[in-house]
């Protein structure tokens, strides 16, 4: 499919999953890619069009196995696996392939801040130094030129976009943050887990990973960075009865001089020609379902009751700008392709 002499060989690791669905549903489209391999271990032998009834007319092949992977024809590599296994798997592929990594394997930089978050020593460490972590529009030029691609969580690239600017132009204080943030089921992944039942999740809200959630030292990570100074964020995630979407309600205290509208110059400045990120109108509140199906990041700037508070809100599809569209952002940028390649669709509504 799309093979042509100007095409690029890919490959899809970790198919069978949500973000590995939406990989090919995006990159079935896409006029310079080729995808030529997808993998998927329980699932192998099996056709995609089977798993993914809603993808049976982009004319893959079957399933294969990783182990029995041939990765020689390829150019890049994009891994839907599960936190914990990617490592290993990066370690053992091919020098020659260009990594786009989706699980949270490579997030975060301190590898001793990985042990303590995700309960194991790192498994790869000397692969470590070579990932970028890569927001795209907060880190273009290393992105550009990296091998190995660390595709941020979705919880972050909700928390990162909106607050690494305003950081960085010291208007708002960077140790009084709270990110009050809701999760659509799909985020949790599709393994089968009684907590993801219809009903444990239908028709109610629930917290979870209170004061412990594993994206909590990945915000941090870029906050610390914005700030020159390690930063401790207050993130709490909920998980909400839908199938997609992310919203961060982010609370922020105005540093002494400025003002809500210096939050939304700098915000607008910021983020004027991007093609993916918006700030919403005065007194227009982005919701999940204006950015639903899109690579598309809505943000809404808001004066709080509280003197001297302000209130962000940011919106994002969690499988698309939260992993794999932000993954074929970051692939087009590393190709030397317009960003918005096999992006451009506007949102579904309703």
């Amino acid at each position: 499919m799309n093979s042509n002499a100007n095409t690029i060989p890919v490959g899809i690791l970790g198919a069978s999953g949500y973000t590995g669905a939406e990989l090919v549903r995006l990159l079935a489209h896409h006029p310079n890619a080729d995808i030529q391999l997808v993998t998927a271990d329980r699932r192998a032998g099996e056709s995609v069009g089977n798993i993914f009834p809603h993808l049976a007319g982009v004319g893959l092949t079957t399933l294969t196995h990783i182990d029995d992977a041939d990765f020689s024809d390829l150019d890049t590599v994009f891994l839907g696996l599960p936190h914990g296994t990617t490592q290993e798997v990066v370690a053992e592929l091919p020098r020659h392939l260009r990594v786009i990594d989706l699980s949270a394997d490579f997030r975060l930089a301190d590898v001793g801040t990985y042990a303590a978050w995700y309960g194991h020593e790192h498994r790869a460490p000397k692969f470590q130094s070579e990932a970028v972590y890569a927001i795209t529009e907060l880190n273009r030029e290393t992105i550009a030129s990296a091998r190995i691609i660390a595709n941020p969580g979705c919880y972050p690239t909700a928390s990162l976009i909106p607050l690494v600017p305003l950081i960085e132009a010291g208007l708002i204080a960077a140790d009084d943050i709270i990110i009050d943030a809701k999760s659509g089921v799909s985020g949790a992944g599709r393994a089968e887990h009684e907590a993801n039942l219809f009903a444990e999740v239908s028709e109610g809200i629930h917290a979870y990973g209170v004061g412990h959630h594993r994206h909590a030292p990945e915000i941090e990570q870029g906050l610390s960075k914005a700030a020159g100074r390690e930063i401790i964020v207050n993130f709490t995630p909920h998980l909400v009865p839908m199938n997609r979407g992310i919203l961060a309600t982010i609370y922020v205290r105005l540093n002494e001089g400025n003002g809500v509208a210096d939050l939304r110059a700098e915000l607008g400045a910021r983020y004027g020609s991007e093609p993916f990120v918006r700030v919403t109108p005065e007194g227009v509140a982005p919701a999940t379902r204006h950015v639903r199906g899109s690579n598309h990041c809505l943000i809404g700037i808001y004066a709080d009751r509280l003197p001297g508070r302000a209130i962000l809100i940011c919106v994002i599809d969690n499988l698309v700008k939260g992993a794999a569209g932000q993954a074929i952002q970051n692939f087009n940028l590393m190709s030397g392709l317009d960003e918005t390649t096999a992006l451009e669709q506007e949102p579904l509504f309703p």
